[in-house]
């Protein structure tokens, strides 16, 4: 095999390459090729197998990634196996990070995202990766992040509320790779915003602060609260301004840069990680001010009343208060005759803006002042304006009414009527108050005072209704004013009610309207009966309009009762009954046809006659004599209804009709038991009817009953339901789940004969009194979860069945039960690494668990066991930090560990295994950590002093060496070294000194040389590509030496080959050159020191002219199948083509050709043509054809459009028209 097979083979993607090798044996080996351990398959289309006797060769075509690996070829026969393993490395884009791609830490604008290295690289480094987003809404990506190097990012600026999808696509030098796509994740805070918290309350005011206090909002809304939040607002302004510029964390703060003399109003609000909440009600008006001057003098002061000893004075407050709150008032009085004043109110004043001035000598007359007082003292005085006489004032009575009074007052039946009337009067009059159409009802209550009077009757009916007049009398006269009152009942009885016609089977009831209708029309009246001997009256109509009413189907001879009853909207009214039982008759006519019913067992003749109250008929006689003998007739029960329903509280009356001869014997048994007669069940049998009267019916009357027929003949019996509709028993069981905070209970053991329709739900504080409904609906499941609660508050809770009937009662309530989180276990770290080893100690480090059970981790537990065991050793119970070393360990032993989170709950599950780590003394190549300061040259005046100093890491501890050439370093300079940094110092240098220092590190198992020097020159030869009239594109390799810093640039030379000057052009692809014009062109290569290469071998000379050829069109992979899009949308196909010269372009659609109008646009350039088709619709879709041509071929390709869905818009804000720019838009169904 050729010695280049020896190396690692590289091959870029979409080439070909071929492995081939002689073979000899005997006898002749077996020949298998493999790849990554996996035998080839010859019969792969780009993987092709041929053997001879001599020689088999491995050709792979048109390579990609996934080519690239190691390949082994195994020869063997009797005589031995020869294996010989060949690497090829594939030079192509990245493949896709290996997934999932993890979205954490999910807030409303904010989330983080973690990935791995993708599996394949292209056979380069991967430089960085590309972050883009979607909404789920829309199609087109945005990036995020161009550029990142890291495998994870912290996304923001996310809108609240929206759904995304993340996709991460590594890059190589060779291009960007496949995207790795997350999950869709909506942005949305795991909480929400704070209550409002309690109104403001002030304290300290001064003339230009005013200091504000509140309470914490019951509601946190899920996260801890950040701080608050206070405005304020003038009252003549209508804008709330913040009083706090930084974020505020007591609960009090001083309000300043207050105007003085201003009313201010303030609200707080809280914040958390949701933002600020609801904020707290305004609290009242503060004045900002300072109380340092008597108030001014009170304004309006004039007399109201007087008598012969007193005098009423009136006034209102001053206009200034002095800046402070002004406390009361002094009121001085003196006679018109003398100048002395005398205070009639207390030293402190009085508190109202109204004082009577008592013990006055009769007929004298004053004069009287008022002042105002503060804090500071008594202010200015006013004078009462005039003189007043204290004498008697005579009034006439005057009576005012309000405006409610004057029109008719309505009140309902049962609520009190009060009547407040305000009157005047010198002397005080003398009230009365009487009713216009009777006497007042002792329920009546009068109250007299010298301004008012009020009647009140309590418990008011139909009866109250009328005119009520209230007179006033003294000596001046007398007034006199009416109030109609009208009570809103049901109607009182109607009058003159008389029976007008009786029949044999009816009669003919008539009665005039009622004399009081209840304060409400009458709508209809109720007629009822009852026979003389029953007690209780049933119903004949219940929606008589009229005032008579003919009653049919009574029976003849009967004694009834009748009555009738008015009804309006409130209610049915009084009944008018007749006095005396009206008996349904008249004379009788002759008997019908005479048949036999019953015989004895002798020989008989009959006839009949007609007898009532008004005479006797003629007899009718049977027609022949009749022998008697007995008649024998089974038991027969015939049955009304087979299942009955009752209210619980109402009668119920089961009344079963039945027949037999001889008569049969009746008994009824309940559930299969023989039914007990009590005083609330009765059972009345007659010869034709068994009755079940059952007073007060309730919950355990309902069952089966069963009546059973028993004489000479058989046996008969019927099975009869009776269902009892009751409030369902109390629910049971009822308990809180502490975690979830969960009420759940069990179904009432009786539904009250109706199904259960929905659970209320009560709790009440453990400190409290009251319970307070959870639920504003019915709850139809047997659970609830408890929501609106108080952080530790114990609650209990109690609930309530419902059904057609009304709330059962209550449960019995749970043990209570603290309102608080729910605490867990913690979760377990990440896998920890190794960090660090010895020979009887390893360290190792970890980060803090993602979710810490809703308490603090307050540390951690480490365990570790010998990768051959399986029992686990305790390194440390609790360990506060995330790195620990453990000691004692068995030198040359393997060990793996793990790590458990410890919270107040308990421990959490381990962490997943440490790779194995065996003890041994850890071998780290030396590093070096040379900031770009010291890739710098150093410039250092002749006669000074410099010193190089070089950071480094290793284990063991590297050797260092310091090295010049012509010079020993150990006698010129002073080097000291660590075990992480070494310095080399020279004092007084000269020029001698100048040249490269080289520091060498070495330790047991490395050696790291760094010799900064300028890099060796691109590796050729440089290739030239896309040759045309007037530009050329270079390639070329890196340099094999980068002289000790990576390389930075690169900088490309042209020359024209008439002349001997180098021109620097700006990029590999040379532009701006002179069609038919020769040149050369060279590289050089920059490193991070500024050092630059000696140039690359000369390429060319190459001519600048354009190469020609046929037409060809660049088809998407996305166009070879169905291209769909939504109707409404816009379609846009974009094809690359490459023709020279220039073709011509035309578009089909099924064959008719396309051109520019109101709907389609046709865009051609260069390198691509472009048809875009606006609003689309169903009748867009079919086959798009392009065709190219010129003068040395054409082209043709085909593209299937399916436009599917309802019409919406849609809007791609695509700005470049640009032919190396387009958009690809695939758009989903509907």
């Amino acid at each position: 095999m050729d010695s280049k097979f020896k190396d690692v083979i590289t091959v870029k993607a979409g080439e070909s390459f071929t492995i081939d090798a002689d073979i000899a044996g005997k006898p002749l080996p077996d020949i298998m090729w493999l790849k990554d351990g996996k035998e080839i398959d010859s019969a792969t289309p780009r993987m092709e197998i041929k053997s001879t006797i001599t020689q088999t060769v491995l050709t792979v075509k048109d390579c990609i990634r996934v080519d690239g690996g190691h390949f082994l070829l195994s020869l063997s026969n009797v005589g031995g196996t020869k294996q010989v393993p060949i690497s090829v490395k594939v030079l192509d884009r990245p493949g896709p990070p290996d997934g999932p791609l993890n979205v954490t830490g999910v807030t409303a604008e904010k989330c983080y995202l973690h990935w791995s290295h993708p599996s394949h690289d292209g056979g380069a480094g991967i430089s960085h990766y590309i972050i883009e987003k979607r909404e789920t809404s829309r199609l087109s990506w945005t990036v995020v992040e161009p550029k990142i190097q890291a495998i994870s990012y912290k996304v923001t600026k996310l809108l609240p509320g929206n759904e995304y999808i993340f996709r991460v696509m590594a890059v190589n030098k060779y291009g960007i790779g496949e995207p790795l796509e997350s999950e869709p994740v909506l942005a949305k805070n795991p909480f929400n915003k704070p209550g409002p918290p309690s109104t403001p309350e002030a304290s300290a005011v001064t003339r230009d602060s005013i200091v504000l206090t509140w309470e914490r909002p019951e509601d946190d809304g899920g996260s801890q609260i950040d701080g608050y939040v206070l405005e304020k607002r003038d009252k003549e302004g209508i804008r709330w301004t913040k009083c706090n510029k930084k974020r505020l964390n007591d609960l009090r703060f001083r309000a300043t840069g207050l105007t003085e003399g201003h009313f201010y109003e303030f609200r707080v609000s809280a914040e958390n990680a949701a933002g600020v909440g609801t904020p707290s009600e305004p609290s009242q008006y503060y004045k900002a001010c300072d109380a340092t001057y008597p108030p001014g003098p009170p304004n309006n002061p004039k007399i109201t009343d007087h008598s012969s000893t007193t005098v009423s004075l009136a006034w209102s407050r001053p206009i200034y208060d002095g800046g402070a709150l002004v406390s009361g008032y002094i009121v001085e009085a003196k006679e018109v005759s003398e100048d002395e004043w005398t205070v009639c109110t207390p030293p402190t004043g009085v508190q109202t803006t109204r004082f009577t001035v008592k013990t006055l000598k009769e007929n004298a007359e004053y004069n009287f002042r008022i002042c105002a007082l503060n804090i500071e003292g008594a202010g200015e005085h006013v004078d009462v304006p005039g003189s007043v006489i204290a004498a008697e004032k005579l009034e006439a009575p005057e009576i005012e009414l309000d405006a409610d009074l004057r029109k008719c007052v309505t009140v309902r039946a049962s609520a009190t009527l009060r009547l407040f009337v305000t009157i005047r009067g010198r002397p005080e009059p003398e009230v009365k108050w009487t009713k216009a159409d009777g006497t007042l009802p002792e329920r009546a209550q009068i109250e007299v005072t010298g301004s008012y009077t009020v009647l009140v009757i309590d418990n008011v009916n139909r009866f109250d209704t009328g005119k009520y007049v209230v007179t006033l009398e003294n000596n001046s006269g007398t007034k006199s004013s009416f109030i109609n009152v009208k009570v809103l009942d049901s109607p009182s009885a109607p009058v003159n009610f008389e029976i007008k016609d009786v029949k044999r089977d009816s009669v003919q009831l008539q009665w005039e309207p009622p004399q009081i209708d209840g304060g409400a029309r009458i709508t209809h009246y109720i007629v009822e009966k009852r026979e003389s001997k029953r007690l209780a009256f049933t119903t004949v109509t219940n929606s008589c309009v009229r005032n008579s009413f003919k009653v049919d189907d009574l029976q003849e001879g009967g004694l009834y009762h009748f009555r009738v009853l008015a009804v309006n909207e409130l209610g049915v009214g009084l009944p008018a009954e007749t006095i005396e039982a009206v008996k349904v008759s008249q004379a009788p006519l002759p008997p019908g046809k005479i048949t036999v019913v019953d015989v004895t067992r002798e020989e008989y003749s009959f006839r009949i006659a007609a007898v009532n109250d008004k005479g006797k008929s003629d007899p009718k006689p049977l027609g022949a004599s009749v022998v008697a003998r007995d008649i024998t007739i089974e038991p027969i029960i015939d049955l009304l209804f087979n299942t009955y329903s009752v209210k619980a509280g109402d009668d119920l009356k089961i009344d079963v009709p039945f027949r037999g001869r001889p008569l049969p014997e009746v008994t009824w048994k309940k559930d299969g038991h023989s039914l007990k007669q009590t005083t609330r069940v009765n059972v009345l049998t007659s010869k034709t009817s068994s009755k079940i009267v059952i007073k007060d019916s309730t919950r355990e009357d309902a069952g089966k009953y069963e009546i059973i027929l028993t004489s000479s003949i058989g046996i008969k019996s019927a099975e009869i339901s009776v269902i009892v509709l009751d409030k369902p028993g109390p629910p049971g069981a009822i308990k809180v789940e502490e975690i979830t905070m969960t009420i759940c209970w069990e179904r009432p053991v009786s539904d009250g004969g109706s199904s259960i329709s929905g659970y209320v739900i009560e709790k009440r504080e453990k400190s409290g009194l009251r319970w307070v409904r959870v639920n504003k609906k019915p709850v139809y499941d047997l659970r609830v979860k408890a929501s609106n609660l108080r952080e530790g508050c114990e609650y209990e809770y109690r609930v309530f069945a419902e059904n057609a009937a009304g709330l059962s009662a209550p449960s019995v309530p749970c043990p209570l039960i603290k309102a608080e989180d729910p605490l867990f276990l913690p979760s377990p770290p990440a896998k920890p690494k190794i960090i660090d080893s010895s020979k009887t100690s390893i360290t190792l480090s970890w980060n803090k668990p993602l979710f810490d059970g809703g308490s603090p981790v307050t540390g951690y537990m480490v365990e570790y066991r010998k990768t051959n065991d399986d029992d686990w050793t305790l390194g440390v119970s609790n360990t506060k930090s995330t790195e620990f070393t453990v000691v004692g360990l068995t030198s040359g032993a393997e060990y793996v560990f793990v790590v458990r989170s410890l919270n107040k709950i308990g421990q959490s599950e381990p962490s997943p295994e440490t790779d194995p780590q065996i003890a041994k003394d850890r071998e780290d190549e030396p590093v070096f950590l040379i900031s770009n300061e010291m890739r710098k040259t150093l410039i250092v005046k002749d006669g000074s002093s410099f010193t190089l100093r070089v950071p480094f890491k290793g284990k063991p501890v590297p050797h260092v060496m310091w090295n010049k050439p012509d010079v020993d370093l150990r006698v010129r300079a002073a080097i000291d070294t660590t075990d992480n940094c070494t310095s080399i110092t020279i004092e007084q240098a000269t020029r001698d000194d100048s040249g490269k220092y080289t520091v060498t590190l070495q330790n047991v198992s490395f050696v790291n040389i760094v010799v900064l020097d300028r890099p060796s020159p691109p590796v050729g030869p440089v290739e030239m590509c896309d040759v045309t009239e007037d530009s050329v594109s270079l390639k070329w390799l890196p340099p094999a030496y980068d002289g000790g810093s990576p390389i930075t640039n690169y900088i490309v030379f042209k020359r024209e080959t008439t002349t001997a000057n180098w021109i620097e052009v700006s990029s590999f692809t040379v532009s701006g050159l002179t069609q038919n014009e020769s040149y050369e062109f060279r590289v050089m290569a920059k490193n991070a020191v500024g050092s630059i290469s000696n140039p690359s071998a000369t390429v060319g000379p190459v001519t600048c002219v354009d190469t020609y050829g046929a037409p060809e069109i660049e088809l998407p992979p996305e166009y070879l199948d169905v291209v769909k899009y939504k109707a409404g949308a816009t379609v846009q196909l974009k094809i690359g083509i490459i023709a020279k010269p220039q073709p011509t372009i035309e578009w089909y659609k099924d064959g008719k050709e396309l051109e520019s109008g109101a709907q389609i646009s046709i865009s051609n350039a260069t390198v691509s043509a472009c048809i875009s088709i606006r609003e689309a619709s169903r009748l867009n879709s079919g086959t798009y054809e392009l065709k190219i041509k010129n003068s040395l071929g054409s082209a043709y390709a085909a593209v299937r459009v399916l436009v599917q869905g309802m019409l919406q818009s849609l809007l791609l804000n695509t700005s470049s028209t640009s032919c190396n720019h387009c958009f690809n838009v695939f758009i989903a169904s509907a």
